[in-house]
């Protein structure tokens, strides 16, 4: 760990290399794999989302006790290696399934692959918020593997593309997928199980309960706020994430190379804005510099409604603009999380808790995700819009735009009023890591301690 400056060059690429195997297969996971599923091998739509949702339950339930555990042990780097492990065998399983492949085992190697995510994902980032005390540096550190995670994005959808124009099948491209994001993740995981000192902090002494109490947590209100305005965004990304297809295809009148071309856009602009957003947060404070690119992102939503057939390079601008913002999005929240950490431990006077506070930040990012699923398609269906209907009515299109547009702006709005008076400036931050390092000083302890 560094004190307060940047990690070195190498350190802070090993550390971020691993993001791009554990994004590659989001999307193909969770738009492709159903699909597969429920048509190719005849499980049928009900079947699989009930596998599906069963799994995603449980793995819902791990993810604080893996944060707590991934504390109370005082390492970082067993739970990662094993979780990588898992993933990559429930991966393989699920991209590779037996011809009989059914719901059970849909079912049980969903909940592998997502409870070795998991394991890997909420250690990874709790580890990032140790390797430098620093307010910029951090920023620095996680917007290093949340570009590196976009990058992962955007490969996940050139792999099956690639395999389809060599002549593979669906069914094969998915396997080629699985067998790529295992070969790179051994290897970035590789690099960083023994490129990266971990931060060595004192395990729990067994005197406490397995699982810590949640009512400092509870009455943390920096972290409440932060946590709230992080899924209230997330919000904000998912219900057009769930209608981009839609959007695209219906009201633009556009064709699937539109929809790729579109996406390419939107999640490069998210990767070369990320230095823009450090640089403004280094002088105008995180949490600013983030309701500014949440401020934009809305301002560009405001001509969307507006949109129709062949508005393509219109749109195209929406997703540059929306997408730089995205950059904000990727960088800044994580580092201000990681400052919310030194002040539970100042406050608390207790033993570090990152892994559980990040573990229910990757919890408000699923459920983000889920209600934005359960918020958009009801809406836009309660306006008349079906998407098998050849040529739907007006008002179901304008409904679609205006959904599409109009909720992220209601969304972001709210996350700014509650952010913009965070409390945990540069300055204040310095202060209470000066008290932190001065008490683990005393106590002849690593300063993240």
């Amino acid at each position: 760990m560094t004190s307060g400056g940047a990690l070195s060059a190498r350190r802070l690429a090993l550390y971020a290399l691993p993001a791009l195997p554990l994004a590659l297969p989001t999307i193909p996971v969770a738009v492709l794999l159903p699909a597969h599923y429920a048509e190719t091998l005849g499980l049928g739509l009900g079947g699989v989302a009930l596998a599906l949702t069963a799994a995603r339950a449980l793995d819902l339930l791990t993810d604080p006790l893996v944060g707590a555990l991934s504390d109370r042990s005082g390492r970082r780097k067993p739970w990662i290696a094993l979780g990588g492990l898992l993933a990559g065998l429930g991966l393989l399983a699920l991209f590779n399934p037996p011809d009989q492949a059914g719901a059970a085992h849909l079912f049980g190697w969903s909940l592998l692959l997502y409870v070795g995510w998991s394991m890997v994902q909420i250690p990874y980032q709790a580890w990032g918020a140790e390797l430098a005390t620093g307010y910029d540096a951090r920023a620095r550190i996680s917007g290093a593997r949340e570009s590196v995670g976009v990058l992962g994005l955007i490969l996940a959808g050139a792999v099956p593309a690639g395999a389809a124009a060599l002549g593979f099948s669906a069914a094969q491209g998915l396997s080629l997928l699985a067998m790529v994001t295992v070969a790179l993740g051994a290897l970035a995981l590789s690099g960083l199980l023994w490129g990266v000192a971990e931060v060595r902090r004192p395990a729990d002494d067994g005197q406490t309960r397995a699982f810590p109490s949640l009512r400092p947590i509870l009455s943390n209100r920096p972290f409440l706020r932060l946590l709230a305005a992080w899924m209230v965004n997330g919000l904000a990304t998912g219900v057009p994430a769930t209608l981009f297809p839609f959007f695209v295809g219906s009201v633009l009148m556009a064709g699937d190379v539109a929809k790729g071309v579109f996406l390419l856009v939107y999640f490069l602009s998210a990767v070369a804005a990320v230095p823009l957003w450090l640089r403004l947060a280094a002088r105008v404070e995180k949490h600013r510099a983030w309701c500014l690119a949440m401020l934009t992102a809305c301002a560009a939503f405001a001509p969307v409604p507006w949109l129709g057939a062949g508005d393509l390079l219109a749109f195209g601008l929406v997703c540059v603009v929306t997408g730089a913002a995205l950059g904000a999005d990727l960088a800044l929240p994580p580092a201000m999380q990681a400052d919310v950490v030194d002040y539970a431990r100042w406050r608390e006077r207790g033993p570090p808790r990152a892994g559980l506070l990040f573990a229910l930040w990757t919890m408000a990012s699923k459920l983000a995700l889920a209600l934005s699923v359960a918020l958009a398609l009801p809406l836009v269906a309660a306006f008349g819009f079906d998407p098998r209907v050849a040529t739907p009515s007006a008002t179901a299109l304008l409904a679609v735009g205006v959904i599409y547009a109009g909720v992220p702006t209601v969304a972001k709005l709210i996350a700014v009023a509650l952010v913009w008076g965070h409390p945990l400036s540069r300055h204040r931050h310095a202060a209470i890591r000066n008290r932190l390092d001065r008490r683990a000083t005393a106590q002849g302890l690593d300063p993240a301690c």
